[in-house]
């Protein structure tokens, strides 16, 4: 699919960006945006390239898209299956997003956010939980909701959007390959 993207400094020659799915021969583009996208930030633990590896590797991810503009990954998404109270369900996880440091604030991220968030509506998945910023992710459709935990904290930067069915309740837990290193 192809967007428009949001601010005039990050277009391309036909003002649009491509979202897609991820291919095999993306691997390497995926780490080296993910890695750049974090280095700089404080609060992370610089090991989301591992982390979208390893569920790669594990067959779980649910959904990993791409933003190319004129042929290069400028972003990266991905969703992985979650479990609430140990167990299976249509849940899953966002996380992580990336976009190239020299594109983020360009609407990028927010792009695949939404197509990403799209997709999965289609396809029966009920409640999709992120660890993010509190100010950001409302946008979407996020909110905190106290009676859904992650760690067992009770944090409003932990939210949920609930495509349908009843809300779930409890501990939320990651694929294992979030431990990736």
């Amino acid at each position: 699919m192809f967007f428009a993207v949001a601010s005039r400094r990050g277009l391309n020659q036909t003002g649009y960006m491509r979202i897609r799915d991820e291919r095999p021969s993306d691997e390497t583009a995926i780490a080296a945006v993910t890695r750049a996208a974090f280095a700089a930030v404080a609060q992370s633990s610089h090991t989301e390239a591992a982390i979208v590896a390893a569920l790669r590797a594990a067959e779980s991810l649910t959904l990993s898209l791409v933003a190319e503009d004129d042929g290069a990954i400028v972003g990266h998404i991905a969703f992985s299956p979650v479990q609430i109270d140990g167990r299976d369900g249509p849940w899953v996880g966002l996380g992580p997003v990336s976009v190239v440091p020299e594109r983020q604030s360009q609407g990028i991220g927010a792009l695949l956010i939404r197509e990403g968030l799209s997709r999965l509506a289609e396809t029966g998945t009920e409640v999709c939980v992120l660890l993010g910023h509190p100010d950001y992710y409302p946008r979407f459709g996020f909110a905190h909701d106290p009676r859904l935990t992650y760690e067992d904290h009770v944090t409003p930067a932990f939210q949920r959007l609930v495509f349908g069915g009843t809300p779930p309740v409890g501990r939320v837990t990651y694929h294992p390959d979030f431990a990736a290193t």
